[in-house]
């Protein structure tokens, strides 16, 4: 390693930088000498105070040592049963913190303007790692030997670890042990926040079970525990939470209700009938489908943006208002069409046709060719849009905005599409764009009672055909 100033040209302001973020490490490194004993001063008053209810107040307890043994570390960090019993027999402490390395790099500073790369120092029990871990024998084996449960030197109870990693067995037993479900990490999370995978389910069950506050909120974003499984897309700790009586309507930080979440958060095709689950159990609960965040966007203006064709299906006919504006002036039609290029697995086209049966604005026509552009890799798309209108006017900019590739690709729709340059568009589909005229807004609810065969009704809904009369 060489100093700063004989490898690097650093300007001023650099310099500067550099200095700042080093007394910002320095302070860290003071404030995690000080972690172990502030974090726990509660929970070692309170056994001082089981222990010997006769004490004064102002009697003082021992900080918990920091064992740097890497034997026990190895044996620990291992699961190693019989090493663990072989190490804490009966009347042996165990109520001890590892400082362990974390994930995470972090430039350090040095004298003389030395950098060096190391990974971050973590604050851990032994019950922690074991619990994090799965070690479900070696976490009883601890228990039994005195572990305190709810001790938190990294800022997280064992609990907290376990529900994190949905180690379920080791949850029951903390918890069976005495353990907070309603203990809260320095960031201001509950176990019940933390359950944000499938496979936490049972984890959660034994939290409510154990008392857990079903409406708890999170310190940074005022979520709760419904928040979460929205985000995440968990139908299962969605059903389980509002058995329990969560609150539907509860807004967060950012003013999302439950509904909002699950909407607003991307979704891989994999989990896109998950999220649309989490949606069907909140509107079935009453989840209000109107809700705005703080940018005024609708569930129904995030489903689309992310592309789920269920979940817009689902507040379509739960009467979304299909045309509302958020702040920035989009319309949820706006939101699946700025996706469409990024969406194709998602079948856009489905929220396109969807949208316009509900009444959707439809795009201006001097902005077609822009919307061709950015959307013909999803032909079926470009069809639904284009027969929402009876007439267009296409131009050479219209096959310009197609790349070859593409046009070859979907050649017989795009011939189909720039044969109309010359020809109107069929007599069959001019009856159909005055019909839809005639019922605009309420041609999803009277389509189906006409009495009409079953190809004409979707026709009139925008049935795709691949083609374009």
């Amino acid at each position: 390693m060489t100093s700063c100033s004989s490898s690097f040209a650093f300007t001023s302001m650099a310099l500067r930088s550099l200095r700042l973020e080093e007394d910002l490490l320095e302070r860290q490194r003071f404030r995690k000498r000080l972690v172990a004993p502030q974090a726990n001063r509660y929970l070692l008053q309170k056994e001082a105070r089981q222990q010997g209810k006769g004490q004064k107040t102002g009697s003082s307890t021992e900080p918990p040592p920091v064992c740097q043994d890497l034997v026990v570390q190895n044996a620990i960090f291992s699961g190693d049963l019989e090493t663990i019993r072989e190490l804490f027999p009966k009347g042996t402490s165990v109520n001890f913190i590892i400082e362990s390395r974390g994930e995470d790099l972090r430039w350090i500073s040095k004298e003389m303007g030395l950098w060096s790369l190391t990974y971050e120092q973590e604050l851990t029990t032994p019950i922690h790692i074991t619990a994090a871990r799965g070690y479900t024998d070696c976490l009883k084996h601890l228990l039994m030997r005195g572990s305190d449960v709810d001790m938190a030197p990294g800022g997280k109870t064992a609990l907290h670890e376990a529900c994190e990693n949905a180690t379920t067995e080791c949850a029951r037993l903390l918890l069976a042990f005495g353990a907070s479900a309603n203990a809260v990490t320095e960031d201001g999370l509950m176990p019940l926040h933390l359950c944000t995978t499938p496979e936490s389910l049972q984890c959660a069950k034994l939290l409510l079970q154990f008392g857990a506050t079903v409406n708890g909120r999170s310190l940074e974003e005022d979520d709760t525990p419904l928040h979460v499984a929205a985000r995440y897309g968990l139908p299962g700790h969605m059903d389980l939470y509002l058995r329990y009586g969560a609150a539907i309507e509860r807004q967060n930080d950012e003013g999302q209700t439950p509904l909002n979440c699950a909407c607003s958060q991307p979704q891989s095709v994999n989990e896109l009938e998950r999220y649309y689950q989490v949606c069907q159990l909140l509107v079935g609960a009453g989840a209000n489908i109107h809700a705005c965040d703080q940018d005024r966007q609708s569930p129904l203006h995030m489903a689309c943006k992310n592309a789920n064709p269920e979940a817009v299906e689902l507040l379509l006919q739960r009467g979304a208002s299909v045309n509302s504006m958020s702040y920035s002036g989009d319309a949820p039609m706006h939101n699946i069409l700025k996706g469409v290029a990024y969406k194709l697995e998602h079948q856009p086209e489905r929220i396109v046709r969807s949208l316009l049966n509900h009444g959707s604005i439809r795009v201006w026509p001097g902005a077609l060719p822009k919307v061709l552009k950015y959307c013909c890799t999803s032909p079926r798309t470009i069809e639904a849009l284009l027969n929402a209108y009876d007439r267009l006017k296409i131009t050479d900019s219209w096959v310009e905005a197609v790349p070859l590739d593409v046009f070859e690709k979907h050649s017989s729709f795009y011939e189909s599409l720039f044969s109309l340059m010359h020809s109107p568009r069929s007599l069959q589909h001019l009856v159909r764009c005055r019909l839809r005229t005639l019922l605009e807004g309420r041609l999803h609810l009277v389509v189906s009672q006409l009495g009409l065969p079953t190809f004409v009704q979707n026709y009139l809904l925008l049935a795709f055909t691949d083609a374009l009369h």
